[in-house]
């Protein structure tokens, strides 16, 4: 993993005057290519390495350049062990667990409560309540994948319930409002795709291995397009499920009605999701305006109804 890799190339360069990308490639099982770029990504955080040519070259912390166990704060130390605490819970493996061990040697020992106190503060917890029980595995599996560069093929429940057999090299894994997603090159679509892991099943890692292309990050923030997509709706709710509407729209957006109602100005995009959502709350929800919003919502609890009829 990554962070594992430039905290101890960092080690490394601490117990060692020089050393060559060629030796550190070989040490951590990686191109000389990527060594390069964890250097160039410790020289942005701030310890200038420099590189030296010629026969005896390599990377060296620059002389007058001084770092020691006090160069992380207390704080540094408390939001590194956080994250990686957090990453370990979902994604195992040796490499997550002897980043720890390393981020922990740096702690000093007039200050390991301290730290364990401030470490504790926050808990970020990306496991699941319910749903599938594969995730783990296969992010497991996917994490392996990425790092060999091999295919892996599954099989994939799309919109409107549709299934494909897709075949994919995946690029990077994703966490974003709580679920977690891979993204990679479809060899079915000839194309990017973001895949969301509740959605797959059948993962298998391939023993074919693929030559990483040109790589396109996915868009992940869509809420300008959210913004422009949305109209507000006026919805009246029972105050026991305030909670859950809260999930979409803020605070401000919520005007009392009575005892224990409130009228709600609710961002809405016409399609089958927020209807569905709004069918989810049940009869603590109603739609009030547009009127022709409130009939569709009529016609889809009628369809509903029908089914339990006959």
């Amino acid at each position: 993993m990554k962070i594992d890799r430039l905290v101890s190339i960092i080690m490394v360069l601490l117990d060692k005057e020089r050393i060559g990308a060629q030796e550190l490639a070989d040490m951590f099982e990686v191109s000389p290519r990527t060594i390069y770029r964890d250097i160039d990504t410790i020289n942005m955080a701030g310890i200038p390495i420099r590189s030296i040519a010629g026969v005896g070259g390599g990377f060296e912390i620059m002389p007058k350049y001084k770092i020691d166990k006090n160069v992380f704060s207390t704080a540094d130390l408390s939001a590194i062990l956080m994250g990686l605490s957090s990453l370990s819970d979902m994604i195992r493996g040796n490499e997550v667990i002897n980043a720890l061990a390393k981020v922990k040697s740096f702690i000093p020992a007039d200050q390991a409560n301290d730290i364990e106190l401030k470490t504790n503060q926050i808990c970020i917890d990306v496991s699941t309540w319910i749903g599938s029980q594969n995730t783990q595995s296969y992010l497991e599996m996917i994490k392996t994948a990425l790092e060999d560069c091999r295919l892996v093929s599954f099989e994939y429940i799309a919109h409107h319930g549709k299934k494909t057999k897709r075949t994919v090299e995946p690029y990077q894994l994703v966490l974003k409002s709580g679920h977690w997603y891979f993204h990679g090159y479809c060899l079915m679509r000839n194309d990017f795709r973001l895949f969301r892991l509740s959605r797959i099943s059948n993962l298998h890692m391939e023993k074919e291995k693929f030559t990483p292309r040109e790589y396109r990050k996915p868009v992940l923030d869509f809420a300008e397009t959210l913004n422009a997509m949305q109209t507000p709706i006026k919805i009246r709710i029972h105050n026991s499920i305030m909670d859950r509407v809260l999930d979409y729209c803020a605070y401000e957006h919520f005007s009392p009605d009575g005892a224990e109602y409130y009228l709600v100005d609710f961002p809405f995009i016409e399609n089958e999701y927020y209807f569905d959502l709004l069918l989810g709350f049940g009869d603590k929800c109603e739609c009030l305006e547009p009127l022709s919003i409130r009939d569709k919502m009529k016609r889809r609890i009628h369809d509903v109804a029908a089914i339990y009829e006959n």
